[in-house]
């Protein structure tokens, strides 16, 4: 286990944004998570956060260590530090599959339990069987089951107490038998006679359409798809024929957010030193060393836009701290 002291969070958050901890504390594997007095909060690699000044509390960090294990031929856990990238390519590598259209999609295996983490038809809580945490209110080890997690779309247990739960280690249950799930409209066409064929294909597409980390910082999406009742989907449709069919959920007609931002006149453009990346609507992006300020205000901005003109409120997927 390692500590920080006043430490910069820039190297710690995707968005690349440069605030600093009062206190940073790194969990190794096997590690005794010790007793944590005042505000807490605990991030993978920081690629769901904007930061909009400094964090007076402690941020906690898990070692980023693959660590993974098979039980029962089906079921395998890996350490909630683990990149999730790397987890699904270990899984493809032994023959276990499920995981595959999550490629490319980028966070640690904790966090994208916190998150529910979702991408072209699967998200993560199709394939989490349970969950190990340490409950750092009640200082103790604790194991979750799928149910107890509460997940829904972007949303679990755990993000409704930051700070509280510190994921340690996520099973999901695979298949040994490889069943393309092809669901999602934009795989069409994609090669997928293999899964690792398909993890490619899925993993060219996302990167065709975001920022390359280290070229520019992000969130990734940044807003949820709004999910409207089936009057307002109807009115939408008639006023917009060309809008994108909502795929339909048990609460209403999810619609894309991308396409909303980018008939509100947003792809594509700056505010301050925050930007709409050109290739993806849902993406705001640091185009010169913003602040989180900018970000947050970049945002505003967008939801101000499309609530006035399509009556949709965004709400967003990153988290601003």
């Amino acid at each position: 286990m390692k500590t920080y002291e006043n430490i910069s969070l820039k190297p710690y958050n995707t968005f690349g944004i440069d605030v600093c901890a009062r206190k940073l504390l790194v969990i190794e594997p096997g590690d005794e998570v010790p007793p944590l007095e005042g505000e807490v909060l605990v991030i993978g690699v920081g690629s769901n956060m904007v930061f909009t000044k400094d964090y007076e509390g402690t941020v906690v960090i898990l070692a980023k260590k693959s660590q993974f294990s098979i039980s029962n031929s089906q079921f395998v856990t890996a350490w909630a530090g683990t990149v999730m990238d790397d987890l699904i390519q270990w899984t493809l590598d032994h023959n276990l599959y499920g995981l595959e259209n999550l490629s490319a999609i980028p966070g640690t295996v904790g966090a994208s339990a916190v998150q529910n983490v979702g991408a072209y038809g699967a998200e993560a809580k199709d394939l989490i069987e349970s969950i190990e945490a340490y409950d750092l209110q009640e200082r103790r080890h604790c194991t979750f089951s799928n149910a107890d997690c509460h997940f829904a779309y972007r949303d679990s247990l755990f993000k409704h107490h930051p700070g509280r739960y510190l994921i340690l280690r996520v099973t999901y249950r695979l298949s040994e038998t490889f069943t393309p799930n092809l669901s999602y409209k934009a795989l069409e066409g994609l090669p997928h006679d293999t899964a690792q064929q398909l993890r490619e294909a899925i993993t060219e597409v996302r990167w065709s359409k975001l920022p390359r980390p280290e070229e520019h910082g992000s969130a990734g999406s940044f807003f949820k798809n709004p999910v409207v009742d089936e009057p307002t989907y109807l009115r939408l449709k008639a006023e917009h024929p060309d809008m994108p069919e909502a795929h339909r959920t048990d609460g209403g007609y999810k619609l894309s957010a991308g396409w909303l931002i980018d008939r509100a006149g947003w792809k594509d453009r700056t505010q301050g030193r925050a930007g709409v990346w050109p290739k993806n609507a849902l993406v705001l992006y640091n185009a010169d060393g913003c602040t989180g300020d900018e970000v947050r205000a970049l945002a505003a901005t967008i939801q101000q836009d499309v609530k006035q003109k399509f009556g949709v409120t965004l709400d967003p997927e990153a988290i601003i701290v």
